[in-house]
């Protein structure tokens, strides 16, 4: 006689609170934000936060059709999700629209769609099966699952987008990490990548090099490439201990700041609400990483603990290099602050990895 399912309703009720209520917070703060950040010479806050907000309710849909699906459900069709991915990622560079030097997007009329945001879910399934099914603990092994993840980030590095692209080559060194791969492969392909920085620099766009070069001294091009970190500074800084407070940020409101819902949010955000603020909203992020953490150490298989491995990295990263790139401490790369920076591509697919998070807690917890 065949089990039966949980209900949606069964599901939601044992949800992991604790992972959940950080998740919320930061999201609501986002579309706060990007209220404020939005609210300058263009007025177009209202009409920014109004769009989160359906984006949220979009995400919120898919949050629940994924947690009804189950994660051991959607593991089946990893390699089938992995060839959409692909699909779109190669569609989205013949047909899609370009956006900041990168054709990274479909224009579906009221809403812009990202393939690259998607990819990120279907290439951290697709690794958490193959891995499973293939370990890395020998070279062939881990070079199998490095040339798996190379499809993607390859496609995603030629829109160019190369920000998503480092993110994606962060997920797959995670992911084989958890499977099982001795250090000394991920050790030697590290050596072999720093030893490559010459060359690789051959291929960067000028745009790309000149993000490097601002890094180092953002006054080698003040008005230009450098301008966005030295507002951005100005901005962090200006907020000092308690900040400004909420909508009193000049920064953005007179328009220094340029991508301030987006790309430097965070800078608006502290400007606004200080040092303080932004301990907590560092501490919110802890608490998500400890419950994704927590979960994955719960899970007794081992594709779940891959993906927990691959979720908490991607966030994990683009939360680095976001806040980093406002105060001046990584280069510039364009990537949106997780559940906080607008954008809803980026949303639906945190809200689509969250889930699947959440799912594997649901198997793990003990009834009685």
């Amino acid at each position: 006689m065949e089990e039966k399912r949980p209900s949606l309703r069964e599901n939601l009720a044992k949800l992991d609170k604790l992972q959940l209520i950080p998740v919320l917070i930061l999201f609501f703060m986002g579309v706060a934000f990007i209220f404020s950040a939005g609210s300058g010479f263009e007025g177009r806050g209202a009409s920014f936060a109004l769009r989160q907000l359906l984006w949220g309710g979009i995400s919120a849909g898919a949050f629940m059709v994924v947690l009804q699906l189950g994660h051991a459900r959607i593991f089946s069709w990893a390699y089938s999700i992995y060839g959409l991915a692909l699909a779109l990622l190669f569609g989205v560079m013949v047909l899609g629209m370009t956006v900041k030097g990168a054709q990274s997007w479909f224009h579906l009329g009221f809403f812009r769609f990202q393939p690259a945001e998607f990819g990120k879910v279907a290439l951290i399934l697709v690794l958490a099966k193959h891995l499973c099914r293939y370990p890395p603990l020998e070279a062939p092994g881990f070079l199998g699952g490095l040339a798996l993840a190379a499809l993607s980030a390859g496609l995603v590095f030629f829109q160019p987008d190369a920000g998503s692209a480092i993110v994606y080559g962060v997920i797959a060194m995670a992911a084989i990490v958890a499977a099982g791969a001795p250090w000394k492969y991920p050790a030697g392909l590290a050596a072999i990548m720093t030893a490559a920085i010459p060359l690789g620099w051959q291929f960067l766009k000028e745009y790309q090099k000149m993000r490097i070069r601002v890094f180092i001294d953002p006054w080698v091009d003040p008005l230009g490439a450098g301008y966005n970190v030295i507002q951005s500074r100005i901005a962090v800084g200006s907020g000092g201990l308690l900040g400004k407070g909420f909508m009193e940020g000049l920064q953005s409101k007179l328009r220094f700041l340029p991508e301030p819902h987006t790309d430097f949010i965070f800078s608006v955000y502290c400007e606004e609400l200080g040092f303080i603020g932004a301990v907590v909203m560092l501490l919110l992020f802890g608490a998500l990483f400890w419950r994704l953490i927590e979960t994955g150490m719960r899970a007794k298989d081992g594709r779940a603990k891959v993906l927990i491995a691959g979720a908490s990295a991607w966030i994990w990263f683009q939360m680095t290099e976001s806040i980093g790139m406002s105060i001046g401490l990584l280069p510039v790369t364009g990537l949106p602050l997780p559940l906080v920076s607008y954008g809803g591509s980026s949303l639906l697919a945190l809200a689509i990895i969250l889930a699947l998070a959440q799912s594997i807690y649901i198997s793990t917890v003990k009834t009685y």
